[in-house]
């Protein structure tokens, strides 16, 4: 079982424990996959470094909503599975769990279909619920998704408003239920690789800490700020502004809070060194990580193919085959995509088979557990280790390197150790 400290406590031992051993820039870590979180979970235990799971409403939601498209998991389920991977590799480490993205109109189905206002906020607010109740540590208040303005902003006025009404009846609930306090995370960034100006930035925060203050509601632990990051394919195409990120995290310091950063996926090493030195409080990394667990299954597939071909295996499945074709069909690709790619059909994008290698890389990691695609990858991966091949530790050692990079580059190798010592004293 993980050494629970609350993340409040947390981020209070984290400011000791900076101004002792140097700056560190926590990792949130999108869970793609079961797969992903027993290799974060081995990562921490053997680095000792606190974990971020940051869960989307697409990737885990409340039945009532259709769940999510990782392992059809809710919040309760998504819990479970944490605790019980813990329990199977006798982890001892912290993590927290984190909604993030919570809110109206952030599932893609709510969008589409354009529910009105009061409708969005009311399944917004019933998912937060659940998170509770499941014992989510950190909600990602976001109410800036909104199909009235898909062409635009959603102005500050009515992005604060809902961010305060959201956070005042999830403390009510939380208070009525018996709830330790949560953390809470809010932010108006744009992912579109612009970046926050810090003047809009700072009247933000003003403006929310004192109507916050007003109706006795918590300070939020986090704020989200672009610094330029923006991910297509599996590059990250912005414009990252240091001196952007300098002054969003010295502003959110001065409010009590710490600079977020998303979409800190596929940035160069030496950007991802500079975040401690930038003060960059915490970053988010989640599409990365499913494309390096798609790559380590083809690379099996492709081994299985070689093994049979030389008559080391005696038959091969159809892993592959199946994988790109369900890839392509969950058409949640689209929304990485460049150029007019993202409006083509199904069909177009099967008859192109450069383009179907493409989009398999980068979506893969969406059909995981779906049918039929897990019983091939099982079917695949058990045969390999039949014929002495350690698949499954291949694909969690090739995920564990790609975390690795950020655990060093983020100076968080011992940081839970210090963190503890820092919060028993």
């Amino acid at each position: 079982m993980n050494q629970k400290l609350n993340i409040n406590d947390m981020q209070k031992a984290l400011h000791i424990a900076r101004e002792k051993a140097g700056f560190s820039t926590l990792l949130g870590i999108g869970p793609m996959s079961p797969m992903l979180l027993q290799a974060t979970l081995e990562l921490s235990m053997e680095q000792d470094f606190p974990i971020m799971f940051i869960a989307s409403r697409n990737q885990v939601d409340a039945d009532e909503f259709g769940a999510g498209y990782v392992s059809g998991w809710d919040q309760h389920r998504f819990v479970a599975a944490i605790d019980a991977m813990a329990q199977k590799i006798g982890y001892n480490g912290l993590y927290y769990v984190c909604r993030d993205h919570g809110g109206p109109w952030q599932r893609d189905e709510e969008r589409k279909a354009k529910l009105p206002e009061q409708e969005a906020m009311a399944r917004g607010l019933r998912s937060y619920m659940v998170d509770v109740d499941a014992g989510f540590d950190l909600l990602h208040i976001d109410p800036t998704k909104d199909p009235d303005y898909s062409e635009g902003t959603v102005p500050m006025d009515i992005v604060l408003n809902r961010t305060v009404e959201l956070i005042e009846k999830i403390e009510a609930y939380r208070v009525q239920n018996n709830v330790a306090p949560l953390g809470y995370e809010v932010g108006t960034e744009e992912t579109n690789g612009g970046l926050t100006g810090t003047e809009a930035f700072e009247t933000f925060i003003k403006r929310l800490c004192a109507m916050l203050k007003e109706k006795n509601l918590p300070t939020p632990n986090f704020i989200v700020g672009q610094t330029g990051t923006l991910t297509r394919l599996t590059e990250n195409i912005g414009h990252y502004s240091t001196e952007n990120a300098q002054k969003l995290s010295a502003i959110a310091a001065e409010f009590g809070m710490e600079l977020k950063e998303h979409n800190g996926d596929y940035l160069p090493d030496q950007l991802l060194l500079m975040h401690p030195a930038l003060k960059v409080s915490s970053s988010n990394v989640a599409p990365e990580f499913g494309v390096d667990e798609t790559r380590a299954y083809i690379e099996l597939a492709n081994l299985e193919a070689r093994l049979y071909e030389e008559g080391v295996l005696k038959e091969k499945g159809d892993f592959l085959p199946v994988f790109r074709r369900a890839a392509v069909g969950t058409g949640r690709w689209r929304k990485w995509m460049v150029g007019d790619v993202g409006s083509y059909t199904v069909e177009q994008v099967l008859a192109d088979d450069e383009l179907t290698t493409l989009i398999t890389d980068i979506s893969g990691h969406y059909t995981f557990e779906s049918e039929p695609v897990a019983a091939v990858l099982k079917e695949m991966l058990d045969r390999l280790e039949a014929a002495n091949v350690p698949a499954r530790r291949f694909v969690l050692d090739k995920i564990k390197r790609s975390i690795g990079k950020y655990v060093s580059a983020y100076n968080l190798r011992g940081l839970s150790s210090r963190l503890l010592d820092c919060a028993n004293k």
